[in-house]
Order: structure tokens, then sequence, then C-alpha cells
């Protein structure tokens, strides 16, 4: 099993180390580490999380309040965005479509 994350997803990996890092210096790294270890963590647990939008399975981090939204493709996890669970959802339904 691989996992790819895509583009868009590295853009708001990008968007969030950005944020807590204006919160406070090393905290950026801190959420980068904790939210790549949640997606190293879809290696054994893919395909356990609820599905949302009809085709995206959701995985909440456990440290920060992000979403971690992936689809199955063959032997591949896509990891297709990495979205602030404060925003509106409509917002998070707008982008992954």
């Amino acid at each position: 099993m691989k996992i790819k994350i895509l583009p868009s997803a590295s853009n708001d990996l990008v968007e969030g180390f950005g944020f807590y890092e204006k919160q406070s210096s090393g905290l950026g790294d801190y959420f980068l580490d904790t939210l790549f270890a949640d997606i190293d963590s879809l290696i054994i647990y893919h395909s356990t999380h609820p599905v949302y939008f009809d085709k995206y399975y959701r995985l909440l981090s456990k440290r920060f309040p992000f979403a971690i939204y992936y689809k199955m493709k063959q032997n591949t996890i896509e990891v297709c965005a990495v979205l602030d669970c404060r925003s509106n959802p409509i917002s998070a339904k707008n982008k992954l479509n």
C-alpha cells in the first residue's frame, strides 16, 4: 500500500504550517510532524473511517482540529485535502468537489 499526497493536500499542509508557525516558533513543525504521523497511520487503518461527500474517507487528526480526506485507488491511498475543522463544512465540500 502506498500513500500519495496530492498537490491540493500539500498546499493545505503548507498553509497550516504557516498559521501555526505564526502562533509560536516550532509549532508549525509540530503540526507537520503530527499530521504526517496521522497520514502514515492510514497504511494500517485505511478504509475504516467514515465516508463524507459520497466518496472521501475522513480521518480526524489526533492533536489538531484538522480532517484528512482521502480516497482509495487500487493499492494507493490518495490524500486529497487536509482541512481545518473550524471552517464552514460547505467550504470543505466545495474544495473537495
